[in-house]
């Protein structure tokens, strides 16, 4: 597959939608997360003005000087209330509302995945997701060169997978999200452009694991080509923090995929990981950030 499937989603969404309707969305979605890992929703049911409203909140805040940025340091990494500036002014609350109001889809779209695996709706939300690890942030790619003296791209951010179950990202009109595909033995980058009023969902490693390798967390980079900022608001809708992380038992997965830590970014098997999600994620966060490990730790 060298493009990223858009799903209308509103059958999951609207409770009056018929079971077919809700099974034919979810059967769009397993396919979708056998083959490319990424796909687009609409029919999504969050509320444009809100979005809106954060994002213009989001470009008041990067465009303020330095030392106003830096004044919100975080605590206990990964833990604690949020931290907000003072200006501008309904940045927190407009986070909360959308954090909120993606929790919902997330729990909205995990029941589609479920489905797509032959499982009971709320498979995930009973036994891995009922209180769910959610993190939310608001990234700013300032433009730059797009190679470095030596030739090399200058990644927004390199290559990587996601850690936990599903990503919803929204994202500006600049562009330069790239996902890793496989077709035919080869691999290949593909673009996925921003579509109006839609998101891009992507599985991260622990969906990987759940499904043995059948629903594949796909590598994906950054480039800022816009010549312009780029706004980027990943909201990461992940495990319980004590869940432990097993593979499902379902015949929808007896023909499992194969352990490709081989060629992983980080020539590590999501596959041998044994413990809860909390210790995955502290894992793969420590290794990136030494000194936030050793404080938690």
């Amino acid at each position: 597959m060298d493009t990223v499937p858009l799903i209308d989603v509103r059958a999951l969404v609207d409770p009056s939608s018929s079971p077919q309707a809700r099974r034919e969305v979810a059967a769009r979605m397993g396919a979708a997360c056998r083959n490319t890992g990424f796909f687009y929703v609409v029919g999504h049911g969050v509320d444009v003005g809100l979005q809106t409203r954060l994002e213009a909140l989001a470009r008041d805040f990067f465009a303020r000087p330095e030392e106003e940025k830096q004044r919100v340091r975080a605590g206990t990494p990964l833990h604690g209330p949020n931290l907000f500036p003072l200006e501008p002014d309904g940045l927190g609350g407009a986070v909360l509302a959308y954090m909120a109001a993606l929790t919902s889809l997330g729990h909205t779209l995990m029941s589609g995945i479920a489905l797509s695996l032959d499982l009971e709706a709320d498979f995930f939300a009973a036994r891995y997701m009922a209180d769910p690890t959610v993190l939310f942030r608001i990234f700013n790619y300032p433009p730059g060169p797009e190679v470095d003296a030596q030739g090399l791209p200058v990644w927004g951010v390199g290559e990587h997978t996601d850690y936990g179950v599903l990503t919803i990202l929204k994202q500006d009109d600049a562009g330069g999200l790239q996902v890793k595909t496989r077709q035919d033995g080869h691999t290949r980058w593909v673009d996925a452009p921003p579509v109006e009023d839609a998101f891009v969902c992507n599985i991260g490693d622990m969906l990987d694991r759940m499904t043995r390798g059948v629903y594949r967390s796909t590598p994906h980079r950054v480039l800022n080509r816009a010549g312009r900022d780029r706004l980027s608001l990943p909201f990461f809708f992940d495990p319980d923090w004590t869940a432990e992380i097993a593979a499902i038992d379902s015949p929808a997965l007896k023909d499992a995929g194969a352990d490709d830590h081989a060629e992983r970014w980080d020539r590590q098997s999501v596959h041998s990981f044994r413990g809860t999600y909390g210790a995955y994620l502290l894992g793969k966060v420590g290794k990136v950030f030494p000194d936030l490990r050793a404080e938690v730790l």
